[in-house]
């Protein structure tokens, strides 16, 4: 039992890893649910390469979810290191829709001034909570999509 949980539980670090990485990525995480997906999927293929014995789609289910919470956890620290970056993003992108915008409705300048980016622990509990909730959801479902893609087939009897 102990070695399956860690047969498990190495897939979910890398897929997870990697997923929350990429969606914390300020231009790259517009695809952040399918980077999601995705590192389920990873996750369930490393999972099913090194499994002896075939897998379910509720195998897959479980990885992915575990996927899900690694990449939130990953994506939430990521976030928090990459606020400066982030509020220089932002910031540069409003200056350029001031540029070319002839009139602004009342209140955009200010949409991402300092408040907008601060770092405060409830903000990043919820920020946390809901990624965890939404991350898991879509683990679960590359987890399954990763499973009937990756599944090694049984090996078929001549008649």
């Amino acid at each position: 039992m102990n070695e399956q949980k860690t047969l498990v539980l190495t897939p979910a670090l890398i897929g997870g890893a990697v997923a929350g990485v990429l969606s914390s990525i300020p231009i790259v995480n517009c695809l952040c649910c399918l980077w999601i997906i995705g590192g389920a999927m990873l996750a369930t293929y490393l999972l099913i390469k090194d499994s002896s014995t075939p897998l379910t789609s509720s195998d897959g289910a479980i990885v992915g979810v575990f996927t899900g919470i690694i990449a939130a956890v990953v994506k939430t620290v990521m976030d928090i290191i990459l606020t400066p970056v982030n509020k220089r993003v932002f910031q540069g992108l409003m200056e350029r829709f001031a540029e070319y915008m002839e009139e602004m409705p009342p209140g955009f300048e200010n949409m991402f001034d300092e408040s907008a980016f601060e770092t405060t622990v409830p903000r990043v509990l919820i920020e946390l909570l809901v990624s965890g909730i939404l991350f898991s959801a879509l683990g679960a479902l590359g987890g399954i999509i990763g499973i009937s893609l990756f599944k090694k087939k049984p090996p078929q009897i001549p008649q």
